[in-house]
């Protein structure tokens, strides 16, 4: 049986005092409306309002987001309606659920990419939540895609790259601007993804033999500072890598993902100067590139 227990643990991980009940409740009134309905792999739709909560529990959004990722399908796919949805969990989740079925309506692809992220922008309301649920609700397809025929694939990831991946970065959400990308250069560029993949996989131990030299010389710095830290790789998505190869005209045969460190403060309550002194101290060590 789906169970709604993993959602709940996450989402309390980040929001101790959150109240479950909304949540209960509306994974409740999705699973009794969509009963019976199947996704093309086979598996009861709940999974997937289930999935897009989930990732968006993971982005640490706030509980009525949830409720409502819980829901967005059930005024488009099922006979519960926008009336029913406030009626039971109020105005502020039946704003969210509404917006995202006028953003369903949006058919985007044959305008200009701007144009057709204005046109998101607008059918979404004020409310920027409405789109990041939009865009959880596509990467769950998105990891799903598999289960659709070649020619659907297709079509779906072309507009994920030209609209949605644009839509994640302007709204500084790269956790999920990277995922997509990667996944829709998978469904469109499937030789060039092999390729790149393979090239990351064998420079894996040279970057990781860099960071460690890197690391080597920066701990004691940082000790020396009093600042409490961690340096770890900071491994580079391969697609960016592989974009950022064929923008400075790199060949099949390359790619251009350099070494990266991430130093991470260790207190509890870290000030932005700490982040500065460890700046610094990179910069002292090593002369930047302008």
């Amino acid at each position: 049986a789906v169970a709604i227990g993993p959602l709940v643990g996450v989402h309390r991980r980040q929001y101790p005092h959150a109240e479950l009940g909304i949540l209960e409740q509306a994974f409740a009134v999705a699973e009794e409306h969509h009963r019976g309905q199947r996704r093309k792999s086979g598996e009861p739709f709940i999974t997937h309002p289930l999935a897009v909560a989930t990732i968006l529990a993971d982005l640490g959004m706030d509980t009525t987001t949830l409720a409502a990722a819980l829901l967005h399908d059930t005024v488009e796919d099922t006979r519960y309606t926008i009336a029913q949805t406030q009626d039971a969990f109020g105005l502020e989740v039946a704003h969210l659920v509404d917006g995202v079925t006028k953003l369903d309506r949006v058919r985007f692809g044959a305008d200009a990419e701007a144009e057709t992220i204005r046109k998101m922008i607008v059918a979404g309301g004020r409310d920027l939540r409405v789109l990041v649920i939009k865009l959880a609700d596509r990467l769950h397809n998105m990891r799903t895609l598999r289960y659709q025929p070649p020619h659907k694939q297709e079509r779906i990831a072309r507009a994920t790259r030209d609209v949605l991946v644009p839509l994640a970065d302007r709204l500084g959400i790269h956790v999920l601007k990277r995922e997509l990308e990667g996944l829709c250069f998978a469904v469109l560029e499937p030789d060039e993804e092999a390729a790149t993949l393979r090239l990351h996989a064998e420079r894996a131990r040279h970057r990781a033999a860099l960071t460690a030299e890197m690391a080597r010389w920066l701990i004691p710095d940082l000790r020396e500072a009093q600042i409490s830290a961690t340096v770890t790789e900071r491994p580079r998505h391969p697609y960016s890598a592989y974009r950022t190869t064929r923008e400075r005209g790199g060949g099949s045969d390359e790619l251009l993902d350099a070494a990266r460190v991430l130093v991470l403060i260790n207190r509890d309550d870290p000030s932005p100067g700490d982040c500065y002194a460890a700046l610094g101290l990179v910069h002292g060590r090593w002369r930047p590139v302008p």
